[in-house]
């Protein structure tokens, strides 16, 4: 089974920084696109940045500039650094993999379980 683990989420102060990982482990052909959403209390899921397999990136207007989006290929993992928090990044943080099990078979969408990040001001 494939699985996406993430870590580095927790408490902050605004200005600060912290850095999200999101392993997929399992019986996988190939992940191609990654990237991570977030979802405040009360609102809908956003994307906050995407990631191709060979890395070409997509940010929302809302984090260029402070958040960076990474991936490391041959530990199927995915990364995001965020610098300058802001209050208004207090969310759960969800990561996202395209990933194909087969060749044969099409592409699937997995998500991790979130991880919460929480900013103080």
């Amino acid at each position: 089974q494939v699985q996406l683990v993430e870590s580095g989420g927790g408490l902050v102060q605004a200005g600060g920084s912290l850095r999200l990982s999101c392993a997929a482990s399992g019986s996988i052909f190939r992940v191609n696109g990654m990237g991570w959403y977030r979802q405040a209390p009360g609102k809908q899921r956003e994307l906050v940045a995407t990631i191709t397999r060979g890395g070409s990136t997509n940010y929302a207007d809302s984090v260029k500039g402070r958040f960076t989006i990474s991936r490391d290929n041959a530990k199927n993992t995915l990364y995001l650094q965020m610098n300058s928090l802001k209050p208004e990044d207090t969310a759960v943080y969800y990561c996202n993999a395209g990933i194909k099990l087969r060749i044969a078979w099409p592409e699937s969408d997995y998500w991790g379980q979130g991880t919460q990040v929480t900013v103080s001001s």
